[in-house]
């Protein structure tokens, strides 16, 4: 674990190195510090990183929008460290991708305790093999590739979208509830019904030959989704 790379996007440059230090500490040393959001954008474009630590507040931009960004491409772990700590700002910052917010001030210890918790269920996530091959009459589905293969083309799928069509396939035919859905591939029980319906949207636009009359990912009326075909694993 201690091998994990580390972004910390945060523009107070004593709290970014505070956190450099206490994490190096604990045996953390590759570890990336950026203090603008256009510097995060960079490294992250030509580096693949284990745990992202966002500032929200920064000189141009927020850490709400990077966040989104990361996690079209990634499923490692989002904290926000912030001063903007009411409700509603920590329900925007899971609603954004977030797996913890901490508030400004903070506890160095519970920090770190929370980043090996998070860091730990990740790399043993990462770690496990895929070892499925699903298809149907309209796709086939490499888990080891994370590629669709939709009529002989085939379609690269990351983030949240490689989670959601792994789920659909290993409960095909059956009719999942939104909730089920979101607990399952955002592992949060802060449901969020708009979520679903835009990344099911997003995954049909691959996979279906008109997602506007979709025949693969049918919609229960009411309920949630099924993904209906003779899929083999």
């Amino acid at each position: 674990m201690q091998d994990a790379s580390i972004l910390v996007l945060e523009d107070e440059r004593a709290i970014a190195e505070m956190i450099e230090i206490i994490l190096r500490k604990e045996g953390f040393l590759n570890i990336t510090l950026c203090d603008t959001v256009q510097e995060a954008k960079k490294k992250i474009e030509t580096k693949v990183f284990d745990f992202y630590l966002l500032d929200i507040m920064l000189p141009d931009g927020s850490g709400l929008d990077m966040a989104n960004m990361i996690r079209e491409q990634s499923e490692a772990p989002i904290f926000f460290l912030t001063a903007k700590g009411s409700d509603a700002d920590k329900l925007r910052g899971f609603m954004n991708g977030a797996d913890d917010y901490i508030t400004k001030p903070f506890n160095p210890l519970e920090l770190v305790a929370r980043v090996k918790v998070q860091l730990s269920r990740y790399i043993k996530k990462k770690d496990v093999p895929g070892s499925h091959l699903f298809s149907c009459s309209r796709f086939t589905f490499d888990i080891d590739a994370a590629e669709v293969t939709v009529n002989g083309t085939k379609e690269i799928i990351s983030g949240r979208l490689f989670y959601l069509l792994k789920y659909l396939c290993e409960n095909v035919g059956q009719v999942l509830s939104k909730e089920q859905i979101y607990e399952r591939v955002w592992g949060d029980c802060l449901f969020d019904d708009n979520t679903v319906m835009v990344h099911i949207r997003k995954l049909r636009e691959k996979i279906e030959k008109n997602p506007g009359k979709p025949t693969c990912i049918i919609t229960v009326r009411g309920i949630g989704y099924k993904l209906v075909g003779d899929v083999q694993s």
